[in-house]
């Protein structure tokens, strides 16, 4: 297990189907450690903080084991090439990782990375912004179906993060897993 892409973006400005929208799910790969702390990543942003970020939701984990099936539901949209390749931060995550998908993650569950400690707090729950993302309108219905919806982590040590840390799972009290978090919170 361990981190592929450190990911930020600064809200920006973006008609969205003949809506002017402020945005930050275009997060964009950084080299070198990045600050983390208790509401996220050192130059990052999110636009709706009713939504997004917080000290429950200051970072944005997705795992690089679902960029496949959405490069191949974009080329069926016809919204891309069939070998055109999502970059890290595609879904506006802050870590891209190998290795830990949502039901693997249960709420509670820490995350021991080298220069910080990150606790799995809840799932993510996809907006029309991220249809706009994706390229296609079904793209929210596809990740509710789905459950690959990443996972929201508190900080719970600040520090640094950078790609290629090592990451520790350190089990919680494994009570509920992130989907079947997002499952039920998706049929209410």
């Amino acid at each position: 297990m361990n981190v592929i892409s450190v990911n930020r973006s600064q809200a920006q400005w973006r008609d969205i189907k003949g809506r002017r929208v402020l945005t930050a799910i275009g997060k964009r790969p950084v080299s070198g450690p990045v600050a983390v702390g208790p509401l996220g990543l050192d130059g990052d942003e999110q636009a709706d903080p009713t939504v997004h970020g917080g000290i429950s939701k200051a970072v944005y984990l997705y795992p690089q084991a679902h960029f496949a099936f959405w490069q191949t539901v974009r080329a069926q949209a016809q919204v891309s090439l069939w070998d055109e390749p999502l970059p890290p931060g595609a879904f506006g995550e802050n870590l891209t990782v190998d290795g830990l998908t949502e039901d693997q993650l249960w709420v509670g569950d820490r995350l021991q990375l080298p220069g910080c400690v990150l606790a799995v707090s809840e799932p993510r729950f996809p907006c029309f912004k991220f249809n706009a993302a994706m390229g296609f309108d079904q793209a929210s219905r596809l990740m509710v179906q789905s459950g690959w919806c990443g996972s929201y982590l508190a900080v719970l040590d600040p520090g640094q993060v950078q790609a290629g840390d090592a990451i520790t799972l350190i089990p919680g009290p494994r009570e509920v897993s992130v989907r079947e978090l997002f499952r039920s919170r998706a049929r209410a």
